[in-house]
């Protein structure tokens, strides 16, 4: 069981820990989004007003955009060793860095709920205690299973592809014997801007991913060529999340009604009863446990980045280790609890409101790691607040905010519509501008700033340097 439970926190991997290769990327992300959450924002650019026709292909380049940006991250892992949000300290300050890290922190909790409202749902009715018992018992393996840490959770990532994949075969035959395919696709009328919604709705799925998917990647070899860690993650996430989306969509657009605020009975419902019931809830389970481990253990790591930023801590105890992963599973829940009777709409604009904060963090982490710091970083600098990186960076955290602000004259939610929506036909665009005005601001700044292009000492095996064609 110690080589099972994991032993390393925000601390570096060694070389003699490292382990696996890069196809294990794959699976995990597969896993990862063969889930009914992915399925429910795929139906959500039905439900707010596109065709089936242009929603299927306004997911799919989201899912392109948002996951070339999430493999981005993933390809850092290796070279680094480190978890996604401690390298934030390297652009915003080691004490700076909480800034983006809170948010990332309520990120997790935000998808912890709305995972568990849906698993609760099927957990409740493969154990018939009903939705909030489900929900809780939900909630309390997911935590046990965080706390085992990475190899458990890649484990899991194997078993939820294989068996999810198979309950969407099934489901995707039985929705076409229900419909006619050709029906469903024969309405071509274009409007942008429930186009867009359905671009953004999956780029926020995928750019989500990004303040977590090195976490899944810092065991791998530090030789692992960081080309086949970026098309490896691409793929998965890709190919697993647009599947969902795309029978989401289609379920949406065949029974609106019949859909809409019954997803798990609905889906059930397609497949049959008895057994097949039986198993199809199971495959729900499964595939939001394997995500809400990731979110929980995304979660715990984040929070321990912010703590250890100002107590200076380098690793964790096993008791801390569980404590942490408790209080994002008990916060987790509240919100499940709370909010699980408003779950589609509030969950359509979670998804867009969280896009506003996690493209400037993206934009400006890519820019300093692969353009600006050529993938070398000074990781003991990490954990010093007196070091080359210091404690608070006031310039990436200004172009930061000035990124988030950039965004809200396009943003267009339930409970906030910029004033630039309107004159563009009520696009939300904002996700494109959260990317590229900081990414350049960033570029501008960073670059005249010596002790950020300057070289890095080697300190021997914690010097990590990698090459994305490598």
């Amino acid at each position: 069981m110690a080589g099972v439970v994991e032993r390393r926190s925000i601390d570096v991997v060694p070389d003699d820990e490292r382990h696996g290769s890069a196809v294990s990327q794959f699976t995990l992300w597969l896993g990862a989004n063969l889930q009914i959450t992915a399925v429910i924002t795929g139906a959500l650019a039905v439900v707010f007003g596109a065709n089936a026709f242009w929603s299927l292909i306004g997911l799919l380049l989201g899912n392109l955009l948002g996951g070339a940006v999430m493999a981005l991250h993933s390809a850092q892992g290796p070279r680094l060793g480190l978890p996604q949000m401690i390298t934030s300290r390297a652009q915003f300050g080691v004490r700076g860095a909480v800034v983006p890290l809170a948010l990332v922190i309520v990120m997790y909790i935000g998808f912890f709920a709305s995972g568990s409202v849906l698993a609760g749902q099927a957990v409740g009715e493969l154990t018939h205690l009903g939705e909030t018992p489900g929900i809780v018992l939900f909630a309390a393996v997911t935590a046990v299973a965080a706390a085992v840490g990475y190899r458990l959770i890649h484990t899991l990532g194997k078993i939820a592809g294989l068996v999810c994949a198979l309950a969407f075969v099934y489901l995707g035959i039985r929705l076409l014997e229900r419909t006619d395919l050709g029906t469903l696709l024969a309405d071509h009328r274009f409007g942008l801007p429930v186009f867009l919604l359905a671009v953004s709705l999956s780029a926020s799925w995928q750019l989500a991913f990004g303040p977590y998917v090195a976490d899944y990647s810092r065991y791998l070899p530090r030789h692992t060529s960081a080309r086949a860690t970026f098309w490896w993650t691409l793929s998965g996430s890709v190919l697993g999340s647009q599947w969902s989306m795309t029978f989401g969509a289609l379920a949406a657009a065949a029974a609106p009604a019949a859909f809409v605020g019954h997803e798990v009975s609905y889906i059930v419902g397609l497949g049959g009863a008895g057994l097949i019931a039986s198993f199809l809830y199971f495959a729900i389970a499964l595939g939001k446990l394997t995500i809400n481990i990731l979110n929980t253990y995304g979660g715990f790591m984040s929070l321990v980045t912010s703590v250890s930023g100002f107590r200076g801590q380098r690793t964790l105890s096993p008791r801390g280790r569980s404590a942490y992963i408790a209080g994002i599973m008990l916060a987790g829940t509240a919100v499940a609890l709370l909010g699980k009777d408003s779950f589609l709409t509030s969950f359509k604009d979670f998804l867009l409101f969280l896009l506003t904060f996690f493209t400037p963090w993206s934009a400006i982490n890519l820019v300093d790691y692969y353009l600006i710091s050529k993938e070398r970083y000074d990781i003991p600098a990490l954990s010093d607040p007196a070091g080359r990186y210091g404690a608070w960076n006031v310039r990436a955290l200004t172009v930061y905010v000035l990124g988030v602000l950039a965004q809200l004259p396009f943003l267009a939610t339930h409970f906030f519509t910029g004033p630039l929506v309107a004159p563009l036909g009520g696009a939300d665009i904002s996700w494109l501008v959260g990317l590229a005005v900081p990414a350049v601001l960033y570029w501008v700044s960073a670059r005249r700033d010596t002790t950020r292009t300057a070289e890095p000492a080697a300190p021997h095996e914690d010097q990590a340097t990698a090459e994305l064609g490598g």
